[in-house]
């Protein structure tokens, strides 16, 4: 009788273990990770540190920094933060058509924009990183993972998991979208089989005295970094689709206050972003996964049609955008899209701050 009630209890906790991992939304974070801390890393411990979230994997594309640099940053990130359960596969290292030649010719003929990315020796301003060659991985300073990335490529990762899990993922694109043009292009059911997408890219009209937008306001580094693979991502038949803009993004900020509440906690988390947090700027990829965890952050949206330009020329990579009214025929195939217009900022930055304040989750 001892050995059956054994049995039971050990049954019954095995059974509400299963239901509470089959109860976690299921998501892949396309990302850009450039390291140590900083946006892109931060962005993904958003999904990880929550409870409620399953993280797939991370997969990765070149944008912020190359991809090679960004797998190692992102593997030792896991390790750091006690996450190494969650796979890091390797992506895309070039956009499809847009080269680091074809952006320093833009700059002799147009001049310069703040930002280049994983170009940066294209731009006329100092950087931190110094820029190196795509297959140079410099040496970490949070030092080098013991773990390896996944022998398969991120193309090939999403669709799998999206093919296992049919309409239950949900993609968090917050880098270039070149990984998911890519499976859009493997397989031409991959983004309806999804639950939705949510991303990270495009700029309006910002309310913004930041002279990157302010002059500037319908450029957007994602979107432009490789402007076909967002054209072609926006077009696909997506459940969803949500977008995070600069719009919203100048909106947040990573202040001082809230680094100093996160150090106060001792967990792999907040330690990690206490020793490698070297600027507070805007909290662009975090609100996009947050946002998604958590929707009522959003408080307002407009309902548009939403494109990349893909003429080569001064609007090449702009963020094209109808209402319902004004959407010409010409554009063809577009569909309608949740862009985020308002937030909570205060909402938002408790989750952040809480989230980075926890201790690891499984």
């Amino acid at each position: 009788m001892v050995k059956t009630w054994a049995w039971c209890i050990l049954s019954l906790c095995a059974g509400l273990t299963l239901a509470s991992a089959q109860s976690k939304r299921l998501v892949i974070m396309d990302q850009d990770g450039s390291g140590p801390g900083g946006s892109n890393q931060m962005a993904m411990m958003v999904l990880l540190q929550s409870p409620q979230v399953q993280v797939l994997g991370l997969t990765m594309v070149s944008g912020d920094a190359w991809e090679p640099e960004e797998v190692q940053h992102t593997l030792r990130m896991l390790e750091l933060i006690h996450r190494s359960d969650v796979p890091v596969v390797p992506g895309a290292v070039f956009p499809l058509l847009h080269t680091e030649r074809d952006a320093k010719l833009d700059r002799q003929r147009e001049g310069t924009s703040p930002w280049y990315g994983a170009w940066g020796d294209v731009a006329a301003h100092t950087s931190n990183r110094p820029y190196h060659a795509a297959s140079v991985v410099p040496k970490l300073v949070e030092g080098e993972p013991s773990t390896k990335p996944s022998s398969e490529d991120a193309a090939h990762f999403l669709v799998r998991q999206v093919r296992a899990h049919p309409h239950e993922v949900t993609i968090c694109a917050a880098g270039p979208l070149t990984n998911i043009a890519l499976a859009i292009s493997i397989d031409p059911e991959f983004a309806q089989l999804t639950k939705g997408i949510v991303i990270m890219g495009g700029s309006m009209k910002p309310e913004t005295e930041d002279p990157e937008f302010a002059s500037n306001p319908r450029h957007e580094f994602n979107f432009w970094f490789d402007p076909e693979a967002a054209h072609i991502t926006l077009r696909a038949d997506w459940p969803r689709v949500d977008l995070t803009t600069v719009d919203l993004s100048v909106k947040t900020h990573f202040t001082r206050q809230m680094l100093d509440e996160i150090s106060t906690s001792h967990q792999p988390a907040a330690q990690y972003l206490t020793r490698y947090t070297e600027e507070l700027y805007y909290l662009w990829d975090e609100l996009t996964a947050a946002a998604w965890i958590e929707p009522s952050i959003i408080t307002a949206e407009k309902l548009l049609y939403v494109d990349v330009d893909v003429t080569r020329g001064p609007s090449y990579g702009n963020t094209l955008t109808w209402s319902a009214e004004f959407r010409p025929e010409s554009i063809g195939e577009v569909h309608p899209i949740h862009v985020q217009t308002d937030l909570d900022v205060a909402k938002f930055n408790r989750m952040f701050v809480e989230g980075m304040k926890a201790p690891p989750q499984r």
